[in-house]
């Protein structure tokens, strides 16, 4: 929902300024930049008749005011860029389409891209891309945009926290369960978000299982006896810094890791030897669970996930490659609803 709470994390050296009243920001007051704002709406907007109109007006407010509450908790600095003709148009674009529709989660939606819009200082690719978004976005229906949400979370995010089942469980939870159940399986939706420049549809394929499988392999691990680390002559023995009880089967042994990569920040943070790296990493990938087995574990841990690794397996989801618009409005999706995320330059720079 539109949400208009005023939080704010000053930094120092910053001045924090509400607007719950008259306030003054950057030589104009917040009403001053509200009504540059919907002033910019009244001069580009065809007039409607009756209803329609007093509705388009309305609703040209009520987005305007999500906006400047959202930019004042976010990016205060980004009131100066009330005069920029740019920054001007992609606002209008925002006004213009809630205007015709007021749907709530897609005025979300826009004013988190528009926030992130107003970030940026000058003409780069993170620039243009977030604005061809605001053009995209409203575009797309409900289940597209959880699509884009869904395929970007699970392609090009790995969350660092989870580390054992009950932190997947919760992760799961957060990220992907408000998703699920939206997906779709029909060619048109895909073809279509290919059409509006979110991706492609490629020839090869990547499944759920084999994803999940690599970003977080310390969950899908059957372990190995103490033994191993023996035979190996692995001279650290048993470190608890990277060998722990098996998250699937506790009278065994896995190595401490998620993924290949966070292995081996640990490995050099500790500076490993060479030889106790090589013994390490494949300790690491012996008794991995296949991805039928994969696939039950998370089922097992949410029973909903099933849905979801039908729907990837029998849609061109499997098959999907976000373009960086795509990945815009998919990050973009998923702040909507959890609040904090990591930066957009992060993926788009």
């Amino acid at each position: 929902m539109l949400n208009k709470d005023q939080e704010q994390n000053v930094a120092e050296g910053s001045t924090a300024i509400q607007a719950g009243g008259n306030v003054t920001i950057t030589g104009l007051t917040y009403a001053d930049v509200r009504n540059v704002a919907l002033d910019v709406f009244k001069a580009n907007f065809y007039e409607l008749a009756g209803v329609a109109k007093e509705i388009a007006k309305a609703r040209a407010e009520e987005i305007t005011e999500a906006f400047l509450s959202k930019l004042q908790q976010e990016n205060p600095d980004g009131f100066k860029k009330s005069d920029d003709p740019d920054f001007q148009y992609a606002l209008f674009t925002v006004q213009k389409e809630y205007a015709r529709n007021g749907d709530k989660e897609l005025g979300d939606l826009l004013v988190d891209l528009l926030v992130d819009r107003s970030k940026q200082e000058q003409r780069d690719i993170l620039q243009i891309v977030l604005n061809e978004s605001l053009i995209t976005v409203p575009k797309l229906t409900e289940s597209q945009l959880a699509v884009l949400a869904v395929i970007f979370l699970f392609r090009c995010t790995q969350n660092f926290d989870v580390g054992n089942h009950q932190m997947f469980a919760e992760y799961l939870d957060k990220y992907v369960a408000p998703f699920a159940s939206k997906l779709v399986k029909n060619i048109a939706s895909y073809q279509h978000l290919e059409f509006s420049g979110s991706g492609a549809i490629g020839l090869g394929e990547m499944s759920l299982e084999s994803i999940l499988g690599m970003t977080y392999q310390g969950q899908f691990l059957k372990g190995f006896e103490e033994r191993e680390i023996i035979d190996r002559s692995i001279s650290i023995g048993l470190d608890h810094r990277f060998f722990i009880p098996c998250l699937n089967d506790p009278s065994k042994l896995q190595v401490r890791a998620n993924s290949k990569e966070l292995l081996d920040q640990a490995l050099e943070k500790y500076a490993i030897l060479a030889e106790d790296r090589a013994q390490i990493h494949a300790l690491f990938d012996l008794e991995k669970m296949n991805d039928s087995e994969i696939k039950n574990k998370c089922i097992e841990i949410r029973p909903y996930m099933s849905t979801l690794f039908e729907t990837w397996s029998e849609s061109a989801m499997k098959n999907f490659t976000l373009t960086s618009v795509g990945i815009a409005i998919g990050h973009a999706n998923i702040k909507r609803l959890v609040g904090e995320f990591p930066n957009l330059s992060i993926w788009i720079n």
